[in-house]
């Protein structure tokens, strides 16, 4: 999975910040707007499509198989009391986008923590 990564990132440096990196793979919300009218729609599906069938199925291993201590799938699981299980999964696997590209960029390796995931984003 970080082999596919890091090639389709190619140049980390490239997004000015790791939020970005959701809309560029596809896993960010359509939207239509026009007048008053705001409505959020699926997922864009725009990028690369093996990057973000990867990610969903980490989120989804990450959300069925037992991990114990993960702020992760703490914020995940509280994702999926409130909307749907497949929202939650979309919802973290852009969360470790965004993480996977943040130690691209520091070049550092995961430091396992028990901290806020607000904090992440």
């Amino acid at each position: 999975m970080a082999l596919t990564f890091v090639a389709a990132i190619c140049d980390p440096a490239r997004f000015r910040a790791s939020r970005q990196l959701g809309a560029y793979l596809g896993l960010t919300p359509k939207r239509y707007q026009s007048g008053e009218t705001d409505v959020s729609g699926r997922i864009s599906k725009i990028g690369d499509h093996e990057v973000r069938t990867m990610l969903y199925e980490a989120a989804n291993v990450m959300l069925t198989r037992p991990v114990k201590g993960s702020a992760l799938k703490d914020w995940a699981l509280a994702v999926a009391k409130r909307a749907a299980p497949r929202k939650a999964k979309v919802a973290l696997a852009r969360k470790l986008a965004v993480l996977l590209h943040a130690m691209l960029v520091k070049v550092t390796d995961f430091q396992h923590r028990r901290q806020p995931v607000a904090a992440m984003a």
